[in-house]
């Protein structure tokens, strides 16, 4: 098994065609693409070699029922390696059509099932302050349309009233909730004490600036509006 890292953004598209099947969920997978790589090239603070270390970022894909593009930035960054791709969805590979922690290196969770992320994100959160390690952040990766999911609106609002501001949650928005947001999806974070930002979820500059914002004492969320899934 022969493991690389040193492919760039524009090899990504190379990589994910590489995975073919019935089940690939296109829309979910290609929403997410700028996203996951603007967070592993420039934000978070994990690599293969430290995939185990305590003091690593965790990264959360609750988006996770649409997992090419999450498996191709793990390839492209070396923590899976690219003659898995093929194989995706396959009985015997490990990468499932939902990421499974215990196959897929660098996994923080196994992923697919709407509106359970951002509640096990909070979980993470709070066990890394018990253990008093405040260096590691959380960030979870959630579809707009987990937001018609109960459990997210309870997280939502124990996190901010409980200041986890190592908490950070992506919602890319490609319009496919089925219940209306009064005011937007940043309107309803900010309405439990969370820092927000709203922005292009193709733009790399404009997505690296609303990650690294800073947010003292309080959790950050970002909405990365994308295309609309019903259009293209």
């Amino acid at each position: 098994m022969t493991i690389t890292a040193d492919h760039g953004y524009d090899d990504l598209p190379r990589l994910m065609s590489l995975m073919t099947g019935d089940e690939k969920h296109d829309f979910a997978a290609t929403s997410t693409l700028d996203v996951l790589w603007v967070l592993y090239d420039r934000v978070l603070d994990v690599t293969p070699e430290r995939a185990e270390a305590t003091d690593r970022d965790r990264f959360l894909l609750s988006k996770g029922h649409g997992p090419m593009a999450y498996y191709a930035v793990l390839a492209a960054k070396g923590f899976v390696p690219e003659e898995w791709l093929p194989g995706f969805g396959s009985y015997d590979s490990p990468l499932g059509h939902h990421p499974d922690r215990v196959l897929v290196p660098g996994a923080e969770i196994g992923s697919g099932s709407l509106g359970h992320g951002l509640p096990l994100a909070v979980g993470s959160a709070l066990g890394l302050r018990a253990q008093g390690l405040a260096a590691p952040a959380v960030w979870v990766l959630i579809g707009d349309a987990e937001l018609d999911e109960g459990s997210n609106h309870e997280a939502i609002a124990y996190a901010g009233a409980a200041g986890l501001d190592r908490l950070h949650t992506v919602v890319v928005d490609n319009a496919s909730a089925s219940h209306a947001l009064p005011g937007g999806i940043a309107a309803r974070f900010e309405a439990a004490n969370w820092s927000t930002a709203t922005v292009d979820g193709r733009d790399h500059a404009a997505l690296y600036e609303a990650f690294t914002a800073p947010h003292p004492g309080r959790p950050h969320a970002v909405v990365a509006r994308v295309e609309p899934k019903n259009a293209r």
